[in-house]
This record gives C-alpha cells, structure tokens and sequence, in this order.
C-alpha cells in the first residue's frame, strides 16, 4: 500500500525523485516516534531514556549525529500530534518482516528499562505496540526476558 502511494505520488504528481517519498525514512521515523512515544509513557522523560533513545537510533539506523538528532527533532514533532499510534505501527507492519518487527518490540523493552524500572503504562504501551504488529505473545516475553537478562 505505501508502496502505491509513494508511487501514485511521483508519477501523478510530477514529484523529482529527489522530493519522493522515502520509505527508509518513513520506517525510521515510524521507529523512533515509537521510542519516544516509549520514553514519555510513564510521563517522566529520564535523561537516561532520551539518551538510550537516540544512541540507539544512531547505532540501530547506522546515523550520523546530525541525522540522528533531526530524526529525533521530526520524532518528537509526530509524537506531539499524533492521534493514535495506528499510523506508525501500520506502515511498520506493513513493510517490516516478523524478525524486524521483533526488533522494533525488543528496542521498546529497551527504552523501557532504561530507567530502571519498568511503569505500568510503559508495559501497557509495549503490549499494544507488539499487537499492533501482530508479534506472538511468546516472543512479546520472550524479548521482555531477553531484554531483563541483559
């Protein structure tokens, strides 16, 4: 579906390609609204989070400072708005395959525990992200105890 859409975009549109939609971009910026989303979920955004957060962006996504911080800059602005988290989980499960899904679950539980401790509405959140895209809830635990044994 996105592909289509990218797709009827530059076509119909007459978009440079250098102005089309790209789908890497989008996957990276559905992925790290998540971990934001993550990190103010307990309504106490630690430094410990924010930091985890963008280190992890930086080595998951193979980025530079800069890109880094403008994709965490356009993350924070998404999370600001965003109604619902359908609209990332969707392209996400739409494009990311059952391993790469996984790790989108397995990089919450990170941002979770990066604090420390582990919140009632931080728990709830990586529940509904993982049903959203559609992970077993075996493997939901299992990247939980994975995550915990470090």
């Amino acid at each position: 579906m996105f592909k289509k859409i990218a797709s009827f975009l530059t076509e119909n549109l007459d978009l440079p390609e250098s102005t089309a939609v790209d789908e890497q971009h989008l996957l990276k910026l559905a992925t790290a609204t998540l971990m934001i989303e993550m990190a103010r979920a307990d309504f106490d955004e630690s430094e410990n989070e924010l930091q985890f957060v963008e280190k992890t962006l930086a080595q998951h996504f193979d980025l530079s400072d800069g890109e880094t911080s403008a994709l965490i800059e356009q993350a924070n602005q998404r999370a600001d708005h965003a109604i619902s988290l359908h609209e990332f989980t969707r392209l996400l499960h739409e494009e990311l395959n059952d391993a790469e899904k996984g790790q989108i679950v397995e990089l919450l539980w990170r941002v979770a525990y990066a604090d420390g401790r582990l919140d009632k509405y931080e728990d709830h959140l990586v529940r509904k992200v993982a049903d959203l895209l559609y992970v077993p809830h075996i493997e939901f635990m299992r990247l939980k105890h994975k995550v915990l044994s470090g």
